[in-house]
């Protein structure tokens, strides 16, 4: 993941610290933040994902996309990356 992006909750800014703190219905616990949500030990995909509230967050859950700030930027740039390799290729 490019530097110039963050990671923090979208309702209350928290940013989580690496610490394994989601848990899975399987009972698997990691950073969701690691996998992009998905779980390593049974690979259910998860769409939300929740602000951790013993460690400083609000306890509300968000669509895990939102979770991620400056995604926008960097996805302008690698579709112009991959438009000007496009373009090279035509001439």
């Amino acid at each position: 993941m490019p530097a110039d992006i963050k990671i923090e909750c979208p309702k209350c800014g928290w940013e989580p610290d690496g610490g394994a703190y989601w848990a899975c219905t399987c009972g698997h616990t990691w950073n969701t933040f690691e996998t992009a949500a998905r779980c390593p030990a049974c690979g259910k995909q998860w769409k939300d994902t929740q602000c951790i509230g013993w460690r400083g967050g609000c306890d509300r859950m968000s669509p895990h996309i939102d979770w991620y700030k400056g995604l926008d930027d960097w996805l302008d740039e690698e579709l112009k990356s991959v438009k000007t390799s496009s373009e090279t290729l035509k001439s």
